[in-house]
């Protein structure tokens, strides 16, 4: 059965229903300003996925627990929410846009709780966000339920689990990552590595760097990366697979893996010079890549030859053009 309700209401006090905890909502929301101002619409972050929360797991916004408990899957509602409910928003909605953009969620925060957070002064990186932290307001949240899972029917997104929960999460959404990138669904297996390793970025977040607990974790991290870099290769991301290889290699200097993908990611933005240092910097550390190296670099040769015929035919047209004006 579907509801299509809209309501308005003004948030005071709402508690959560028992016969709901630990069931999963899935909806989609809109976060305004008391003028109307968009903060953030959910079908407009990223690839438009609807917000999934699991009620009773002590989301850093309680608020959205309450009222969301409150309707019927299908309905679409407003509520009106004063700042005693609305200011931790500015760092959820700093984590959603994170991972709208396939980053860490926890990338930009300090080492500290949320209400430190808030009165650190410190840029979330979004001007909005900014001055909703240092001038607290009502905000209006418009939602449309469209989903309620009962607790064992769904998988638990890596923010929502427990340490343990995480820890056990990963060899299998790993697993996942290496089935889909072999049946060639490459832009899922991307989502699996990227999950996993925001598993172990938030647990790796809690440890000291360079501790044995941090140093763990990031050997655990290293392989999940090389595995989302070959995916962001073949989606054409060069950049950011270079981005991605150079912090391994900043740490783990004789990681062949991170060699050989970041210069085949060079070979294609035609970093030439970078793209032969890196190959062959692979190929001394492991000689059984020498077939593979000697590929890179064929491909490599072929690309620059064509390249430069390009250029000349580009430049000739240019010259020509220019001798004719001046005749």
């Amino acid at each position: 059965m579907c509801f299509n309700f809209f309501n308005t209401v003004t948030v005071f006090s709402l508690s959560l229903s028992l016969s709901l905890s630990l069931s999963q909502v899935v909806f989609h929301y809109v976060s305004a300003l008391l003028d109307g101002s968009v903060l953030d619409d959910s079908r407009a972050l990223g690839s438009g996925k609807p917000m999934e929360l699991i009620l009773g797991k002590k989301f850093k916004l309680p608020v959205w627990e309450r009222v969301v408990s409150t309707m019927k899957e299908g309905e679409v509602a407003q509520f009106t929410c004063d700042t005693r409910h609305t200011a931790l928003y500015p760092l959820v909605s700093q984590s959603l846009r994170n991972i709208a953009d396939g980053r860490d969620p926890m990338e930009g925060r300090r080492h500290c709780c949320g209400a430190a957070q808030i009165h650190s002064h410190h840029s979330l990186g979004h001007p909005d966000l900014d001055t909703l932290t240092s001038d607290p307001q009502p905000l209006v949240f418009t939602l449309e339920l469209m989903q309620v899972l009962t607790p064992g029917s769904y998988r638990q997104e890596p923010w929502a689990m427990t340490d343990e929960e995480k820890l056990a999460a990963v060899p299998v959404i790993h697993q996942e990552g290496n089935q889909l990138f072999k049946n060639g669904h490459t832009d899922e297996a991307a989502e699996k590595y990227h999950s996993a390793i925001a598993c172990l970025k938030s647990l790796q977040m809690k440890e000291r760097p360079g501790d044995e607990a941090w140093i763990r974790l990031d050997y655990m991290i290293t392989p999940l990366l090389l595995n989302y870099c070959q995916c962001r290769y073949q989606q054409g991301q060069y950049y950011e697979v270079l981005e991605h290889c150079s912090s391994i290699l900043y740490k783990y200097e004789d990681n062949v893996k991170a060699y050989f993908k970041r210069g085949k990611a060079h070979a294609a933005v035609w970093n030439e010079c970078e793209a032969r240092a890196d190959l062959q910097k692979a190929l001394e550390l492991d000689p059984s890549l020498r077939p593979s190296v000697t590929r890179e670099l064929q491909v490599l040769e072929q690309r620059m030859r064509q390249k430069h015929r390009e250029e000349r035919e580009r430049y000739k047209g240019i010259f020509s053009t220019a001798q004719r004006s001046a005749v």
